[in-house]
């Protein structure tokens, strides 16, 4: 299978932390071309790969005929914008969460996709790890009985790091579009439901974002509590219980990362189980199904209509406040 072609939309830390490299080690992927004006941001990623491609503008970059995919780490409130901007130059996007700040956002992105016979798609990267496809499978057979609760925490402090563009509102900060997706979109994936209705939420704002939101919510067979914050301890956990055992991932979100991926199953009519998944990179894994659905048509495991669905859950949380 030919290599896909990736380029990058500037020098963001974390496509030099993370998805510059996954994108250079993934198979059938090859980091080709970065955008960014500052040789200095350049060369830390030509560190690893130096026969990188350099263009001095995402304009540039996007006028590259060699560049079949564009990955956009950009602040969240140009992510609508480049993502257009990406699909309309003839390029397959790959675009950071939140792809949108509000659900309706993502009628011109859905249009232009189908428009132009592309793939686009928000790097929901969990979705990916084999924790999650496994927990879904293991709450279908039935193990835990009736689900009754999801319960998700996913907090980080960064409350010295005032420059993070996570804490300005001007460029689409807050830990509800940052980390809410995780929380929100891990119940709906493992699930397959929808929040009917949003029970309470409490949100603290600092500065115009918040940093602390707590919820509680209705789905149709289920009730779902969970805290997302930029204010409180690095922790991460997702606990699916039911009428006859719970499910546990202790490492869903930034798993290799925070901790080694691992599930736990604890039901009496089994042994406690334990799976463990030390090594799977999950970005590597968002890159090479991304590769995988361009070159052969597979079903991308993270479609826009998923994305959409979450960023739908975050209004109603946001309307509910």
């Amino acid at each position: 299978m030919k290599s896909v072609k990736w380029g990058i939309l500037g020098a963001a830390k974390f496509a030099r932390e993370h998805m510059a490299r996954a994108i250079h080690a993934a198979e059938g992927a090859e980091f080709y071309a970065l955008a960014t004006s500052s040789s200095e941001k350049a060369a830390d990623f030509q560190a690893f790969n130096p026969n990188l491609v350099i263009h001095d503008s995402y304009d540039a970059l996007l006028a590259d005929p060699e560049v079949e995919a564009v990955y956009v780490p950009l602040p969240n409130h140009l992510h609508v914008e480049w993502t257009l901007k990406a699909l309309a130059a003839g390029k397959h996007v790959l675009c950071e969460k939140p792809m949108a700040m509000k659900e309706a956002d993502f009628d011109a992105i859905i249009a232009a996709r189908d428009a132009s016979g592309l793939l686009a798609a928000e790097a929901y990267m969990i979705v990916h790890h084999p924790q999650f496809t496994r927990a879904k499978e293991l709450l279908a057979s039935g193990v835990i009985g009736d689900l009754m609760l999801v319960d998700t925490v996913f907090s980080f402090n960064n409350a010295e790091d005032t420059n993070n563009i996570r804490n300005k509102p001007e460029t689409g900060g807050g830990a509800l579009g940052d980390i809410g997706v995780y929380a929100f979109g891990s119940a709906r994936f493992v699930t397959g439901e929808e929040p009917v209705s949003i029970r309470n939420a409490h949100i603290v704002r600092e500065n115009g974002v918040d940093v602390f939101t707590q919820v509680m919510a209705e789905f149709p067979s289920f009730a779902y509590q969970g805290t997302v914050s930029m204010r409180m301890a690095n922790r991460q956990h997702i606990t699916f219980h039911g009428t006859a055992g719970h499910i546990t991932l202790t490492a869903p979100f930034n798993a290799g990362v925070y901790d080694i991926a691992e599930l736990i199953l604890e039901a009496p009519a089994t042994e406690r189980h334990v799976e463990r998944w030390p090594t799977v990179n999950q970005y590597v894994l968002q890159v090479e199904n991304f590769g995988k659905t361009i070159r052969t048509g597979a079903a991308y495991p993270c479609p826009l209509e998923f994305s959409r669905g979450t960023q739908a859950m975050t209004d109603m949380v946001l309307a509910a406040e």
